[in-house]
């Protein structure tokens, strides 16, 4: 299954990580030592040229990252006879959490997160692997209008009218410039060490450069959601999200008009995440789904609309609690 690219992953017991929607994940060594995944065709081979170079700084900055294990003949990743990318890194001891279950936790995040930008602020570097239109709110609408002209088998037709006219009704300033940004900040893509410290940052598919309120406004979309996003009894905690930018600006002070845009940043980016969803019931093409608990990747995708779109409404709420 796994190429034979890498000498040192030869004869070590594998097993098969869950929780990731996009790529395969494999766990090598007891304990773990390295980590291979399968990369989703959704990222070109050249993403692998970002990562080097972007954890090659990190390193530089005395910042832990996961590195890329180069294989025998000195590439960054490997290619299987059907076509399918696989890579190699270093297993980075500590925990994962899949919910901010504390307020420390959050704060901890934030900070973590902090870092990873300051560490980031003097990099110089034109990415390879660039996701057109990643966060191109307007466009995900255009896309979710125009397959939703029919009716779906599972009556989605009224969540995506629900969705379109939340984007229509959200009030947002214009964007601040684009810096250098891990690209998927959710909660599982942190590390921390036993006690709580955060160490480093996973799954670098999604690196590049946004705006900090979209960077944000997706780290704590997620974080902020106490009941994760396989639930419709969903709402926004605003004591995690304070929590998380009182660490944050422990090292890059905020103003209040950026934590203002960061509140709106997390209102758009859950809209806009509902309106993924909600296409997918449609095109049936892109997120993984739960087998166990739903009967089709579409009634899934249905489901995580409704939560998505439930959190966002919440998070306006939110916003004008003042």
């Amino acid at each position: 299954m796994i190429p034979a690219a890498w000498t040192p992953l030869r004869g070590l017991p594998v097993r098969t990580e869950s929780g990731g929607l996009i790529n395969r994940t494999y766990l090598l060594g007891d304990p773990p030592q390295f980590v291979v995944q399968r990369v989703s065709r959704i990222f070109g081979a050249s993403v692998h040229a970002d990562i080097e170079a972007v954890t090659a700084h990190l390193s530089v900055k005395g910042m832990l990252s996961p590195r890329l294990l180069h294989t025998d003949s000195g590439d960054l990743y490997s290619t299987d006879e059907e076509g399918e990318i696989w890579r190699a890194m270093n297993y980075v001891p500590g925990v994962s959490h899949s919910r901010v279950s504390s307020l420390a936790l959050a704060e901890e995040a934030g900070r973590l997160v902090a870092q990873f930008h300051s560490a980031l602020d003097d990099f110089s570097y034109d990415y390879q692997h660039v996701r057109l239109g990643v966060h191109d709110t307007p466009r995900h609408m255009e896309r979710l209008a125009t397959v939703a002209t029919t009716e779906s088998l599972l009556g989605a037709r009224d969540v995506a009218d629900r969705i379109l006219a939340a984007w229509q009704s959200w009030q947002g300033e214009e964007e601040s410039p684009a810096r250098h940004a891990h690209g998927d900040l959710k909660i599982s893509n942190l590390r921390f060490s036993e006690d709580g410290q955060g160490l480093c940052l996973l799954d670098l598919d999604t690196l590049g450069k946004m705006s900090l309120e979209v960077e944000l406004g997706d780290a704590l979309r997620s974080w902020c959601n106490p009941v994760g996003e396989d639930s419709l009894d969903t709402w926004f905690d605003g004591a995690l999200f304070d929590a998380a930018l009182r660490g944050y600006g422990s090292l890059r002070p905020l103003n209040a008009a950026q934590k203002d845009a960061i509140a709106g940043g997390v209102e758009r980016i859950c809209v806009e995440l509902a309106a993924r969803f909600c296409r997918d019931v449609w095109e049936d093409s892109y997120f993984g789904w739960n087998s166990e608990r739903f009967p089709s990747r579409p009634a899934h995708n249905l489901y995580r609309a409704k939560g998505q779109l439930a959190l966002g409404l919440s998070v306006r709420r939110f916003r004008r609690r003042d």
